[in-house]
């Protein structure tokens, strides 16, 4: 299994996603390789950096399914960087 490394950069408008979101990460924490979230009061809004490390379609699931969270937008950066793991 070849994975890649990205960093989902994730804007939340609205707290009441927050739990949805929260729920997806823990889902997908295998992957995570960090995670950085700054509350801007002034704004009211969250802004939220995922690093992950993990298959490309699963990268590309996670993101889609942080971006149809109402209140919520993500965008992906990936890298270069692809590496063979094994399954076992």
């Amino acid at each position: 299994m070849d994975t890649r490394v990205a960093v989902i950069s994730i804007i939340v408008e609205k707290k009441d996603s927050v739990e949805k979101l929260n729920s997806l990460l823990h889902e997908y924490g295998q992957y995570i390789i960090g995670r950085m979230g700054i509350p801007y009061r002034e704004k009211n809004i969250s802004i939220i950096s995922i690093a992950i490390d993990a298959p490309q379609d699963d990268i590309n699931t996670l993101s889609g399914r942080i971006g149809r969270l109402e209140g919520v937008t993500s965008k992906t950066a990936y890298s270069n960087v692809v590496s063979s793991h094994d399954d076992n």
